[in-house]
């Protein structure tokens, strides 16, 4: 096939008329591109010390993470509605192809304002692919089986953010920081060559033609100081910091205004009215507080393997693999078992406390933990999060009507993101306080005197690098000998053994405290499952169906409907 007709959406939101091996074509070449999305999101950050040296951009060192971040997120929703509008086909081939020539631009920059500027048309081009491609899943297949495919997007998605930074650094150290982008290329190609040749441009233009330009504005001037807030946490230590609480702030209150915009918006770029409905309501709080969750802790494990343990990169991304694993199979159980069963609640409410369970036995994480006994802890939070990333999707695309399939999926990828970023941000600020709080304790126990240990403390708090450098990689002994003036290098030799079990002890605690705050967001999560009315896909997608075509939103599953039907019978 080597252009597909326009098809319309069948009533389900389903699309019949493509063979079985060619929507399989579809699912592999969109899951590609989700995973390079996905990918690039964590891959850069062990190589960004190595990129800001060489392309001297020390004082734009955060943004080249931000840029990317904001860009993907603030372009999310738009995204989706426009892919309601014009086409999932169009709209994710312009994307994906941006994306792959960002990617090379990422890789032949120069100097600092251009990797910046390409990491961020990354991102805007990146931006469309998660929300796409889980509308398109809705598009392909009936909702029946939508949790069975819908669950390797949850796989691949935990797969690629757990991997980066260990990949990154493979890549780094062996190829040079230019090929983390230049290995785009190939696989971006592929599945642009697939979906061009495949993809059908379903849409549904009865959602209205009117492009919400103020709304598109404001939700970007809203995010925008957000994020960058937020970022601006790690280099700053007080809230109150201007540059940190004041765009947070900043960000809320332009948020109110796009909320009170929204309102009144002839045709809005997210309907809040969507909100209406519980189910979705709560899958997108239960997304967001999981990926708050999940996010937030496990993105200091490899630190743990390379600082810690001695490991490398690679060994790093190796003993990863039980998270990994376990993540995935999880995930696509789930999705079968949703399929085969047409029920959820119970299933996403059980994971939520597996994930919780698990989050708790990392609490008890030390500098001796033996790694296969970490390993076992981690399998059992990747089969807790693994169904989050399958089921919630699910119930989100089948409690909306087929014409809001694309917004209500970017909604949900969108407070995915935030929930990701909030949560890592807090931890972050955590595990500083708690490293903060823990040293002096710790070297104090390995016999490092008090006079020497405040000094210690002195050196490192004076200079941010010398802090870094604390839980860097490497020989941590050599390098703190080396930060000694030499005359004193005499007296301090003897003490840097218990200085660096010292280090390394008060590390490992300070991440598992980190855990704390992440079983926390498990456990609303699932008191935020509690609340689900459990109704079965069919029953979803048939009052999906039954909805008239001017309501704006989803029909809240057992409440009275404005036709007089009966409520939907649920759990």
């Amino acid at each position: 096939m080597s252009s597909p007709a326009a098809l319309e959406a069948h009533p389900s939101g389903a699309n019949f008329h493509l063979e079985p091996r060619q929507k399989l074509e579809i699912l592999g070449a969109i899951l590609l591109a989700l995973f390079l999305f996905a990918l690039d999101q964590t891959v850069v950050g062990t190589a960004l010390p190595r990129i800001v040296t060489d392309l001297h951009g020390e004082n734009l060192y955060t943004w080249a993470v931000t840029v990317y971040l904001l860009t993907a997120t603030i372009s999310g929703p738009i995204y989706g509605k426009l892919s309601d509008l014009y086409g999932r086909r169009p709209i994710f081939i312009w994307a994906l192809g941006l994306f792959l020539l960002a990617s090379i631009g990422a890789g032949l920059s120069g100097e600092m304002w251009q990797f910046i500027l390409f990491r961020g048309l990354q991102g805007l081009g990146g931006g469309a692919v998660f929300p796409i491609a889980l509308a398109v899943v809705a598009d392909l297949y009936p909702p029946e089986e939508r949790a069975k495919y819908g669950a390797f997007f949850g796989a691949v998605f935990g797969l690629s953010s757990v991997l980066g930074p260990g990949l990154g650094g493979v890549i780094t150290d062996n190829f040079g920081w230019h090929w983390i982008f230049f290995v785009n290329v190939p696989v971006a190609l592929a599945s642009l060559v697939i979906c061009w040749r495949l993809l059908p441009p379903v849409k549904h233009p009865e959602v209205g033609r009117n492009i919400d330009y103020v709304g598109a504005a404001l939700f970007g001037a809203a995010i925008a100081p957000f994020l960058i807030g937020l970022t601006n946490k790690q280099t700053h230590p007080a809230w109150t910091d201007p540059e940190v609480g004041g765009l947070i702030v900043l960000g809320l209150v332009v948020g109110a205004a796009f909320l009170w915009w929204e309102r009144r918006a002839i045709d809005p770029i997210i309907h809040l009215d969507l909100f209406r409905n519980r189910s979705f309501t709560i899958s997108v709080a239960g997304m967001f507080l999981a990926a708050f969750g999940f996010f937030g802790a496990v993105i200091f494990l490899p630190r743990w393997f390379q600082a810690v343990a001695g490991k490398s990169a690679t060994e790093s991304g190796y003993n990863l693999l039980p998270l990994i694993v376990a993540l995935i199979i999880s995930a696509t159980v789930s999705g079968q078992i949703v399929a085969r069963t047409q029920r959820y609640k119970l299933l996403i409410l059980a994971s939520m406390v597996v994930l919780a369970a698990g989050l708790y036995l990392l609490t008890n994480l030390t500098a001796e933990t033996p790694v296969e006994t970490l390993w076992l802890w981690m399998a059992v939070t990747g089969l807790g999060i693994g169904p989050s990333f399958a089921v919630f999707t699910v119930v989100v695309q089948n409690s909306v009507a087929p014409r809001f399939v694309g917004i209500a999926t970017a909604s949900l990828t969108f407070f995915q993101q935030i929930g990701g970023t909030i949560g890592l941000t807090i931890a972050g600020t955590f595990l500083a306080d708690a490293m903060a709080k823990n040293l002096p304790d710790r070297l104090l126990a390995n016999g490092i005197p008090q006079a020497a240990v405040d000094q210690f403390q002195a050196a490192a708090q004076s200079s941010s690098g010398q802090q870094l450098d604390l839980t860097g990689t490497g020989d941590l002994g050599a390098r703190i000998l080396a930060s000694v003036p030499e005359a004193f290098r005499s007296f301090v030799e003897p003490l840097i053994p218990g200085m660096v079990t010292g280090i390394h002890e008060a590390f490992a605690l300070s991440i598992a405290s980190t855990f704390w705050i992440s079983i926390g967001a498990a456990l609303l999560a699932a008191a935020a499952v509690l609340f689900l009315r459990e109704t079965s896909v069919a029953e979803m997608v048939e009052m999906a169906r039954e909805r008239a075509p001017h309501e704006p939103a989803p029909h809240e599953p057992g409440s009275p409907d404005p036709a007089g039907r009966e409520p939907a019978s649920g759990s």
